[in-house]
This record gives C-alpha cells, structure tokens and sequence, in this order.
C-alpha cells in the first residue's frame, strides 16, 4: 500500500532529503511484492510460484567497490586493507545526495522496517529504502520481521538506501566505477548504488554487526551456520562459499538455528538473519530436500535460466551460463525443522568445512585448541574450474575466520574471542574436507555427501570420541582411524592415492601456500598457534 508523506516512515526519511509522499510503499506483504515485481516487469514466475529475477551486470559481490567512511568513529578501529577500503566523508556526502536525488525521481520507492539479531539484548533496527520491489522482498526475506505491535513505534538504529539504477560519477565520488557499496558507522548508513546484487545487502549488514558486536558487547560475529541436535546441543558449520555450510546444517534430524550469520555471547548463539540466501547451483531434491522444497511462493530466485522446450518456466539448476552463484532467498520458517526464535545453547561441536580440491585434508579430523585457531585464521579452501571466470585447476583460497571481506576489525579480535570461547567451554573443534579424494580435481573424486553427513552425524553424537586416531604427518591434525557409515580406506587421504609419493609431493605444496598465506598474521598470535602450523616433510 502508499503511505501518506505524514506518516511515521515518511515523514523520518525527509531528514535524509527524501520527500517520497504518496510514492512510497511501505511494509509490503510479500504477495503485494510478488504483484509488484510482476508489474513493473522485474520478475518472473517459476512453475512453482516462486519469483525469478536477473540482477543484471552483477550476479556477485564486487569486493573491490566497497568502503567505509574514514572518520573520527573508524579511522583507529577498523583494520584498512583490501577489502577495508577508506573514503573520505565529503565524497560519502556527494554519493548520499546522489542517491537521494536519484529515489526522489523516481516513481515508486519501497520501504521496509526490519531487524537482526534473534537475542532481543542485541537487537539492531534496520530500515531499508530500495529502488526495486524485488529487493525489498529479499529484506523481508532476509531479515527479522517485527509484529504489528512492534512496528506502531519502530525506530530505525541503521537505514540502507538501495540504488541499483544509479551510475555514480566516480571521478566526482572518489569511487572505482559507478557501482559502489559505502558505510559510515558515524551517520549509521549503507548505500549501495549501481549493482543489483541482492547479495550486497546482506553482507553490508553483516559487516557492520562484525564492528559492533565484537568491541561493544564482546559479542563473536561468525560466518557460519548453525543448528541444534533432539538433545540441545547446538553445532557450528564455518565454510566459505561452497564448501557445503547451507547444505549441511539444513540437517533433517535436527533444528536449524540459522544458515550463514550469527553470535556467539556469554550464554547462547542466536542467528543475525530471520531467513536464508542459499547456493542453487546443481540444485537436487534427492540430496538438498529442504532447500529444494523452499523454491515457492515468497522465494526469490536469482540468475538462474529455464529448461528451453518444456513449455513451463521449470528452472535447469545445472545452467550456469549465467552465473554459477545462483541464489535464492527465503525465510527461515521455510525450513520445517527451523527453530524460532533462532537461538541455541553454547556450541558443543564446531566444524571448520573446506573444498579441498588437491585432495590432500582428511575427510574429518580433529583439531586442538591451537591448531583451531591457526585454521580459523587461515580460512582455507580451493576453488576449482567453473565456479570463477578464469579457473581452469584449482586454485587455494584463504579468508581469515572464513569471512575476510566481512570483517571491519582485525582477524586477532575474532580469534582471539573463538579461542577464548574454545577453551573455556570445552568445545570439540573438527575440520571436515567436502572434497577429493584419490587425487586432485580432475584425477580423485569428490567426497560423496552421504559420507559427509555420516561423520557429521558421529561427532556430533559423540560415537568419533573414543576411535583411536593418528595425526596426519604435515597438518597435524588428529585423523579418526574409523567412523560408523563411512569406509575405512577413505580417513587416511594418503591410502586413497594411487601414487603415494604423489600425495606426499602435493601435500608439501599445500603446506607452503599455508604457511606463506599466514606470514600476514604471525605477529599477532601466540607461539602455539605458530606451532600449529603444518610442517613440510
């Protein structure tokens, strides 16, 4: 519905320079979104019911667009680097008025109240302007949605203004392109322009909870997902983008807490998000049933193309001509077994997943409290042909604490905090390689999920704790000598290669790319974890 310019959100935006008067919509149900979408010809629907859409130029983050306001409130705090990239406030100010010149001439402007956070002590109001209805539907998706009752005196502790239309003048803006994502943590604003990339959004938050939450409330902020077992016990899945952190937290016999985003305070985990924006490329109903299932009426589908000739716009998961990070985004109580409200007792398992194309990680392992810290900080897995432009073997990827481009702070803060969390809990710490076996991509094969979730499952009930184990010879890390479901021959990596000497080569190799990738943060940690570090052969 419109919303008379006298009404609480309107009337809030005109300090911003926003005068939207009855061009705003506000607080949209998703079916009026979904109707909107179809109007204005920025969607489709699928023979589900659910909406596709194509983002455009941008089907990902563009890291490099991406800054933060150097002011009085970041210029000592935030850690500047690559992805921490400083802009000067009289540049931020020319954007921000370009971005409100821009909504103010536009025809239709959607506004949407929401919040992150599941632990009321640490609720952060968030009010998102976007361009799009389309967008708008992915805020409501994405973030927690607050009651009736709770919206009639709802005060904005953040505002995000999305802008996909508008092409800055980077030369007038200090920017790299058009497209820019910028933050102040002064004025507590997000803008983004240029992009379409729903994606953005979602990050955006998450960096900022990763500011506050960690150096106001001693608050872990963790890109990870979470669930909880029949007893209460509650897992961590930390992984960078495929690794299988969505799929296997979306574990049928258990409560999904939350699949990317959450805290870790004194007495509980809860998720940051109220819904999930899941990977679909390869997308099978025999092996990922719950996200499968979420494709419906409500979701947003991303980037994704139809089977040609069928007649029906039935979506061929397997194309990914346009994008291989198709997503779709959707509420959490899509899930059947999602908890509300999304929160969990203090971890007893931890899992640090990795895509080890190389084929040289064991399929589970476990780790010491100091080995813990060192793969946190490194953040390993390798990317392998097709899901980047340009990657034709596969290639090692780090990102500290699994989440680099998130982190406004430096990586210490954050493994200090899970180091902190370990210890003094007592909590079980397991690295679990969804890759190859045998050999590299493209001579091993990849680890099938069923044994994936097999020893899963065994750590988490406890069946891992009395194996006997052997430490692999570089990495460390203690290897279960046997688990109930999976063959044994598979545990050792090293015994599934045909060429031993091979193994040893590459497993060497590996060990330089980790420890030259952590040469960056060895001044800033203990000498266990330096002791932690896998040892060439």
């Amino acid at each position: 519905m419109s919303v008379p310019v006298f009404t609480t959100p309107a009337r809030q935006l005109v300090r911003f320079g926003l005068h939207l008067a009855d061009k705003l919509h506000y607080q949209l149900s998703p079916r009026e979104l979904e109707q909107d979408c179809l109007r204005r010809k920025e969607a489709v629907l699928n023979d589900t019911g659910a909406l596709v859409i194509n983002t455009g130029t941008f089907t990902g983050r563009s890291p490099k667009d991406r800054f933060i306001v150097r002011d009085d409130k970041s210029a000592s705090t935030v850690h500047w680097n690559d992805f921490n990239q400083p802009i000067d406030e009289a540049s931020f100010n020319r954007i921000f008025s370009c971005v409100t010149a821009w909504l103010n001439r536009l025809p239709e402007v959607y506004v949407r109240d929401s919040y992150v956070c599941a632990d009321p002590r640490f609720r952060l109001n968030i009010r998102v302007t976007t361009e799009t209805a389309s967008a708008n539907l992915f805020a409501y998706n994405m973030f927690l949605r607050p009651t009736e009752e709770e919206l009639e005196n709802f005060r904005p502790d953040w505002h995000i203004f999305f802008a996909p239309g508008l092409q800055l003048d980077a030369a007038q803006c200090s920017t790299r392109s058009g497209n820019a994502v910028v933050i102040s943590f002064r004025h507590r604003l997000i803008v983004l322009t240029g992009t379409g990339y729903t994606g953005e959004i979602k990050k955006s938050v998450f960096t900022i909870l990763n500011f506050l939450l960690p150096r106001e409330e001693n608050v872990l902020s963790m890109h990870c997902a979470a669930n909880k077992g029949p007893a209460g016990d509650t897992a961590l899945f930390f992984g960078l983008s495929g690794t299988g952190k969505t799929t296997l937290s979306a574990d049928p016999s258990r409560s999904l807490i939350g699949d990317d985003e959450h805290g870790w305070g004194a007495d509980n985990v809860f998720n940051f998000e109220g819904g999930c924006y899941a990977k679909c490329i390869n997308l099978k109903a025999e092996k990922e049933p719950q996200i499968f299932r979420a494709i419906r009426p409500g979701a947003l589908v991303e980037n994704v193309r139809f089977h040609p000739g069928t007649g029906t716009n039935r979506i061929n998961f397997d194309d990914g001509s346009i994008t291989e990070n198709t997503r779709v985004s959707y509420p959490l109580d899509y899930i059947a077994n999602a908890i509300e409200p999304s929160i969990g007792a203090i971890p007893g398992n931890i899992f640090f997943l990795t895509c080890d194309a190389y084929g040289i990680l064991p399929p589970i392992s476990r780790l010491t409290p100091a080995q813990a810290m060192y793969q946190f900080i490194s953040g390993y897995t390798a990317k392998v042909a097709g899901t980047e432009t340009g990657i034709t073997e596969p290639k090692p990827t780090f990102s500290a604490c699994f989440g680099a481009p998130f982190l406004p702070l430096h990586p210490g803060r954050y493994a200090e905090l899970l180091g902190d969390k370990i210890r003094r809990h007592g909590v079980k710490v397991w690295m679990v390689n969804t890759g190859w076996s045998g050999g590299a991509f493209g001579k091993g094969q990849r680890m099938p999920l069923a044994y994936t979730r097999a020893m899963i499952a065994a750590a988490v009930n406890g069946q891992l704790d009395n194996v006997p184990y052997t430490p692999h010879p570089v990495f460390g890390m203690a290897m279960a000598t046997s688990c109930p479901g999976v063959p044994q021959h598979l545990l050792d990596p090293r015994n599934t290669w045909e060429d031993p000497s091979a193994y040893d080569e590459m497993a060497g190799n590996l060990a330089d790319w980790f420890n030259k990738n952590f040469e960056k943060y060895a001044s800033g940690v203990t000498e266990d974890v330096l002791q932690a570090a896998p040892q060439r052969g």
